[in-house]
């Protein structure tokens, strides 16, 4: 019993202590959450309570955004002002929520009396479409009783029903005036796109009087409504103007993805190019606007123009390049077998930092008696091309590595026979040459015994000829470390790989290490020739030098400064890229095949490329005539480059039974542009 009552007490001992225990560690708790509260609220009332003040303000306020605010302007290397922008008067249309058919036709009436609009675009569609709509009742009598039922059967559509109306309208719209016309052609522009958004119905050749009618008698016109916004104006006019790019408003493709980002389906977006590529750097903050109890807006932020984008692009020198594109398309019109010449490319590249100052492509189309001047710049990154002879430097540094050339080889140029194939030859027969020889004469068959040997080859006239085929894979990879078949990664947002062949028979071995079977674009083969002008590493080309605040003063305050951006460097000893740098030397020498390509006097160094393409010349998607397009690629002074030119002329000649002539068209382009470039960099 006695051992009872010890136990009892003991354990109501511990129980208590547990409960002391407890109540401390809650009391504990009670102070350190205490202190929590009174800190944060001293925080809140004294030491941040301006902070606190502002973020209750802006919780409770009523906020909209303005219209799109200007872009940011463009400038070229040199701080000339490409593109800005100009003020424009704009009168629009946003739907009110509500608001009927026919007192949309009503608006349309009355903004028709108004202001004039160019309504020669509208279709007989439209047309159609604004009677039915004006002439509900009316059109129902358009449809029989018989595909009334049908309708109500499900039979026919909703849509089938309409088209049936459309059909049936014919005179009903022939006694149309020039204002009904206005009136549905404002009409039609007043229901394009997305329901609530913006329709522009006149923008740019709005009249100070138009644009006050419509100011005073917006009350009037539902939805109606006037602005003065911005539009992109090009101080030199076509120069580049492709890869600058175009803004709009929203395509309908880019909805989902510009309403993420927080655009209105109204703004203005860069839709393509440079303008699209770097829409983030050059898009304006709109003006905030706090809404008030009337209704009325009051300014809370003012708006700011976009940033400023420097390129590396020298404007000046651009426009000169693309005159005398379009100067030697045009001359060569009147030489023998240029009737599928009508294009060319030039690159002119900065090899030691990847910037680009001229990037220029011109088509001609004979039209009506002249020539129509088209831009296809855009191909220097899309359309790839057989290059040809350019790539036998590449072709030199895959035997160098592997072991199938060495310095110094010689070699007879006589022509290659594999067994069931007709000979391969080099353009003529060069006699006994070595490997900077054979790239300063061009020799064909030099490139074809290295490529035997790159796969492990027994060469014997006549017979058949068995290779590793691994020899392609080792190709493509070395060609790939300079540029060639692979993305450059130029800052735009599309670029071609150019097409890569999937045979693997011996022939074709031997005709890529000449250039003759894989294509590469013009970009890819400037990025070639940067990479073995520095020494051999691969920078990646750009366009975009720096971004600049919209300041007063331009350009003055720098928010980004591009800079070269190695991608790799080529897997090979610096002593072989030395070598094909003194061949190349060579080809713009005396004899060589570029020789007069560029003046002497700026010590250049470079390769020709003639190669054989195909086209299909009556568009039957057949390929039916084969062509000759010539390239050709160089850097100055070769001793320590500065610059690099690439030039090409896709079917600048074409085989004919008659005449072997091939125009020089390619030669006096890159003669010409280099001149005016050492006029503009002496």
């Amino acid at each position: 019993m006695k051992n009872n009552k010890y136990f009892r007490k003991k354990n109501l001992k511990k129980i208590n202590e547990i409960i002391e225990k407890r109540y401390n560690i809650l009391i504990i708790l009670i102070i350190a959450i205490m202190s929590i509260l009174a800190f944060n609220l001293y925080n809140i009332q004294i030491i941040n309570n301006e902070y606190y003040i502002k973020i209750v303000e802006q919780i409770n306020q009523n906020t909209v955004l303005g219209t799109t605010a200007p872009r940011g302007r463009i400038y070229d290397r040199n701080g000339n002002l490409i593109v800005d922008n100009k003020g424009v008067k704009v009168i629009y249309y946003k739907k009110l929520s509500g608001m009927t058919t026919k007192e949309e036709i009503e608006v349309a009436y009355a903004l028709a009396n108004l202001i004039n609009v160019n309504f020669e675009k509208i279709t007989e569609k439209d047309l159609k479409n604004f009677w039915i709509k004006n002439n509900s009742d009316k059109s129902l009598d358009l449809i029989t009783s018989e595909e009334w039922s049908q309708f109500k059967k499900r039979k026919l559509s909703s849509d089938d029903i309409y088209n049936l109306k459309l059909e049936r309208i014919d005179k009903e719209i022939e006694d149309y005036n020039d204002l009904d016309k206005e009136a549905a052609y404002i009409y039609s522009l007043m229901n394009k796109g997305y329901s609530y958004s913006e329709k522009v119905i006149k923008k740019g050749d709005v009249t100070d009087s138009e644009y006050a009618k419509v100011a005073e008698n917006s009350e009037k016109l539902k939805g109606i409504s006037t602005r003065l916004d911005w539009e992109r104006s090009y101080l030199y006019d076509s120069t580049f103007k492709s890869i600058l790019g175009t803004v709009s408003t929203i395509p309908l493709e880019y909805k989902e993805y510009y309403l993420k980002k927080g655009y209105s389906l109204s703004d203005q977006v860069g839709i393509s190019y440079l303008e699209y590529q770097y829409d983030d750097y050059l898009k304006g903050n709109k003006n905030k606007y706090e809404v008030n109890d009337d209704g009325t807006y009051s300014l809370l932020e003012e708006g700011t123009r976009g940033n400023d984008i420097v390129l590396t692009i020298d404007i000046k020198l651009q426009k000169e390049v693309e005159n005398i594109i379009v100067d030697n398309l045009i001359k060569a019109k009147s030489e023998p077998n240029t009737e599928y010449y009508n294009k060319a490319f030039v690159i002119i590249s900065d090899p030691n930092t990847g910037e680009i100052l001229v990037m220029a492509g011109k088509q001609i189309i004979y039209d009506n008696g002249s020539y129509k001047v088209y831009d296809y710049t855009p191909g220097i990154a899309t359309s790839p091309v057989v290059v040809g002879s350019v790539v036998k430097g590449a072709s030199h540094i895959v035997g160098y590595n592997t072991g199938a050339l060495t310095y110094g080889e010689v070699r007879d140029d006589a022509c290659i026979k594999i067994a069931s194939t007709k000979e391969k030859c080099s353009w003529m027969y060069l006699g006994l040459l070595d490997d900077v020889s054979a790239l300063k004469y061009s020799s064909n068959t030099y490139q074809f015994r290295t490529a035997i040997n790159v796969g492990k080859g027994v060469y014997n006239y006549n017979q058949g000829l068995n290779l590793d085929l691994n020899a392609f894979e080792i190709y493509r990879n070395t060609f790939a470390e300079f540029g060639l078949g692979v993305k450059t990664h130029i800052d735009l947002p599309v670029e071609s790989l150019g097409f890569k062949g999937n045979s693997e028979v011996a022939g074709h071995l031997l005709d890529f290490s000449i250039g003759q079977y894989d294509t590469y674009t013009p970009i890819q083969l400037s990025q070639y020739i940067n990479t073995i002008a520095n020494g051999g590493t691969r920078l990646k080309p750009y366009l975009l030098k720096s971004v600049y605040k919209p300041t007063k003063e331009p350009l003055k305050e720098l928010v980004y400064e591009n800079k070269k951006e190695v991608l790799n460097t080529v897997n090979t000893d610096k002593n072989n890229i030395a070598r094909v740098k003194q061949g190349f030397k060579t080809v713009l020498e005396p004899y060589g095949t570029g020789y007069g390509y560029i003046d002497p006097i700026y010590n250049p160094a470079g390769k020709t490329g003639t190669s054989q393409s195909f086209i299909d010349t009556n568009l039957d998607g057949k390929i039916d005539t084969e062509t000759i397009t010539n390239t050709f690629v160089a850097y100055a002074p070769s001793d320590n480059p500065k610059v690099t030119f690439t030039v090409i002329s896709p079917d600048v000649s074409h085989y004919n039974n008659y005449s072997e002539y091939q125009s020089g068209s390619n030669s006096r382009i890159a003669r010409e542009v280099s001149q005016k470039y050492f006029q503009f960099y002496k």
